[in-house]
């Protein structure tokens, strides 16, 4: 059995700030946001600590813009009490349409300041051959 006579009052309620803070799992997180800028699509994922070349994949297929991100995060605590280890690790995925007449070879990534942003430009008139149809909406 541990000997919590030797925990702080605050180690006993980090399990609770990282409940309250959303922290329980990878996927919960890791904060994204997308958003259009001009004809380019923006996709932003918030993942401090990672390395971007062995811990993230960025990847295209089927129209659809494909992230992957690993994540290890370690914290030691140590004190004339005590000492004490935590680790939390696992894997993010997010999959995004990418816009109509987005080539895989205009896509760019870059990391900078713990934030990975993907920018996939779109041409500014649908491509040849493709139009658009109005969709009837029924009441019902």
């Amino acid at each position: 059995m541990a000997d919590l006579s030797k925990w702080a009052p605050s180690d006993m309620l980090e399990p609770v700030r990282r409940f309250l803070d959303g922290d329980l799992t990878m996927a919960s997180s890791i904060k994204v946001e997308q958003f259009q800028d001009g004809n380019t699509l923006v996709v932003r994922a918030e993942v401090p600590g990672i390395d971007p070349d062995r811990d993230v994949d960025v990847s295209v297929s089927g129209g659809m813009l494909h992230i992957r991100a690993e994540r290890e995060e370690k914290s030691e605590h140590k004190s004339k009490d005590g000492y004490r280890s935590e680790f939390r690790y696992g894997s993010f995925t997010r999959s995004v349409a990418l816009p109509p007449g987005a080539k895989e070879e205009d896509i760019t990534a870059s990391y900078k300041d713990g934030v990975l942003e993907v920018r996939a430009p779109a041409p500014a008139a649908a491509p040849a051959g493709e139009t658009s149809k109005k969709i009837r909406v029924d009441r019902g």
